[in-house]
């Protein structure tokens, strides 16, 4: 639901097209942390976060009158760094399979 109302309702260009990777409501229900990761490169991840944060007190009446909440959660925005570093880890897999060892730069691989 928080993903459908980015992608129709949010008007922000820095927001665009972005993936919900993952929301974690805390126990009490004060707050969820919604992983984001930004689709494209038009926008930084930083530009991105900061259009969902000023979008959030909307976004966050919407979810909790469409769910009946009488308080609905504050809604965190972070960047989700996990793919990006899977990414990394993939090429350094595949770098050090093809017998390239480190570089003389100290182990920065491509």
């Amino acid at each position: 639901m928080l993903a459908e109302l980015i992608a129709f309702k949010i008007k922000d260009p820095r927001v665009g097209s972005v993936t919900i990777t993952a929301v974690q409501v805390l126990s009490d229900m004060g707050a969820a942390r919604v992983l984001f990761v930004p689709f494209g490169d038009r926008y930084s991840s930083d530009e991105v976060g900061e259009g969902l944060r000023c979008a959030s007190g909307f976004l966050r009446g919407e979810v909790g009158r469409r769910l009946g909440l009488r308080h609905a959660p504050r809604l965190d925005f972070e960047f989700d760094e996990s793919i990006e570093r899977a990414d990394r880890l993939t090429r350094l897999i595949n770098h050090a399979v093809r017998g390239e060892g480190v570089d003389s730069s100290g182990g920065n691989f491509p």
